[in-house]
């Protein structure tokens, strides 16, 4: 049964000990941390500081009281030295008398060197205690002191202290002088201070709580200011800048961090308008290895389409060149945004003529059909635009487009002093070849694209001409692309209106 039980029990505390867990906050604040340090260290310091001055004065009490009993024991052994040789008892119980109720004595007793009382009054020890005593100051033969209590009534106990003093004459010894104190007074008074110390420090403890959380606020302030700034930061805000002006290292680390802030705008503004001159894959693959930066290239398997305006000469000589200017920006612009769409990029502008890449630098086992899913949409995106053109009184622009795949080189061309990211090789030339073969409004491509695995159930072509490459010996038939399969067609369709719609926001 206990075996049985056991799991039982061990899921129930480890349940307790979740939720308690669960109740504490995941981090505590570097000001209640600080607070509570500096809260901890005055309590610490002020508790040492009262325990010390309590000590030092119970010391000093105690130095004074066993000084006033001695000097009382000597004083009382000197007067009554005559009188017991005299055995003078009546002269001893009026001396005695005479010392009780006085400096806090509380009782007296004399005896003879045998043990016999010559007088007493107030409160003694017991016999045993005097003739133990007695023994021991006979022994020593100097005045000493010891402690005992005593109940004078049942509410008030007392602690009393006892000096025995010898009685001397002419070198011998007569007898003893016991007189007792209280140290009540001692002890009350030390009290007394012991509740002025605790009362002070309770004080002093709810100041320094107020104090210290006011410093420990003021303290992380910049600390809270510096969390903030990397937020921001790190949310991409690189214009927040912390605004502490201090002389310490929280003004110098502010410093370095504002300088930080600086130099990740200032990279940033570089990213922004170096992608603006290269596709932001190729600007985000430079930016991340700057220090590998140099010129070559290696061998990829890519695919390289190239859009040409149709009649462009004929276009720029009815058109004043701001006009001109304006309306490659716009069709580019839109180009641009389809090629991310299908995971391409833009390579180069070269006048009227686009060039785009896909599937290098980044990979993408899909570049081939993306290639030609960008195409019939910039074809479709650009009758779209014509008929609004048209609307508007304006002259229709059209396009004819070459795709082609295969391998060839990618990577910095030019010079170190003047490179760009580009793909070179046969397949390259091919695509340029196949737009100026291309009709208007027509996508052209290779039969070896069309027939590759995943194309042909895809893409709806026709072939078109059959045509002689300079460097091929042999001829090469082209297929003419008319559409996409129905389920792709219907997303281009999406695609496109999406794509007008922000267009016609902006």
């Amino acid at each position: 049964m206990t075996g049985n039980n056991q799991p039982s029990t061990q899921s129930v505390s480890e349940r307790i000990k979740s939720s308690f867990l669960s109740l504490l906050p995941r981090r505590i604040p570097i000001a209640v941390k600080l607070a509570l340090s500096i809260t901890t260290l005055i309590v610490a310091g002020m508790s040492t500081l009262g325990f010390i001055i309590l000590e030092n004065q119970k010391s000093i009490m105690t130095q004074q009281v066993d000084n006033m009993g001695t000097a009382v024991a000597r004083q009382l052994a000197d007067s009554a030295k005559e009188m017991v040789l005299s055995d003078d008892t009546l002269g001893l119980q009026t001396l005695i008398n005479n010392l009780l109720d006085k400096n806090n004595i509380l009782g007296t007793i004399i005896i003879t060197e045998k043990g016999h009382t010559l007088a007493s009054g107030g409160t003694v020890p017991g016999i045993n205690t005097i003739n133990f005593q007695r023994d021991k100051a006979r022994q020593l033969d100097q005045i000493n002191n010891f402690e005992w209590g005593w109940n004078l009534n049942t509410n008030t106990p007392h602690e009393l202290i006892t000096f025995v003093s010898p009685i001397h004459f002419k070198n011998l010894l007569a007898g003893h002088v016991m007189v007792t104190f209280t140290k009540n007074y001692m002890l009350q008074s030390l009290e007394e201070s012991r509740q002025v110390i605790i009362l002070v420090t309770i004080l002093m403890t709810i100041i320094a709580i107020f104090l210290a959380f006011i410093m420990s606020r003021h303290l992380s302030m910049p600390i809270h200011n510096l969390v903030d700034a990397s937020k921001a930061i790190g949310d991409g805000d690189f214009s927040y800048r912390l605004n502490e002006r201090r002389n310490d290292e929280i003004g110098e680390l502010s410093t370095a961090f504002n300088s930080m802030a600086d130099g990740l705008l200032k990279k940033s503004q570089v990213e922004n308008v170096f992608s603006r001159y290269v596709s932001t894959s190729v600007a985000k693959k430079i930016m991340e290895n700057l220090d590998e930066v140099e010129l070559g290239g290696k061998h990829v398997h890519a695919s390289v389409l190239f859009a040409d305006i149709v009649g462009f000469t004929g276009i720029s000589e009815n058109l004043p060149p701001k006009e001109i200017a304006s309306l490659l920006n716009e069709y580019f612009s839109y180009i641009s945004t389809i090629s991310q769409i299908y995971h391409g990029h833009i390579d180069k502008f070269m006048g009227d003529c686009a060039m785009l890449v896909f599937g290098v630098p980044e990979d993408d086992p899909e570049h081939s059909f993306h290639a030609i899913a960008c195409a019939l949409m910039i074809q479709k995106l650009v009758a779209r635009l014509n008929l609004m053109r048209l609307r508007d009184g304006k002259l229709s622009v059209h396009f004819r487009i070459g795709i082609n795949t295969g391998n060839m080189v990618a990577g910095n061309l030019g010079s170190h002093d003047r490179m760009e990211y580009t793909v070179i090789g046969d397949p390259v030339n091919l695509a340029s070849r196949l737009s100026s073969v291309a009709g208007s409004d027509q996508v052209v491509i290779m039969d070896e694209l069309y027939l590759k695995k995943g194309i042909q159930s895809r893409v709806i072509a026709q072939q078109y001409e059959t045509i002689r490459v300079r460097g091929m010996q042999k001829s090469v038939t082209t297929y003419l692309v008319k559409d996409l399969e129905d389920r792709y067609s219907q997303i281009m369709d999406k695609q496109i209106n999406e794509v007008l719609k922000e267009y016609s926001k902006a």
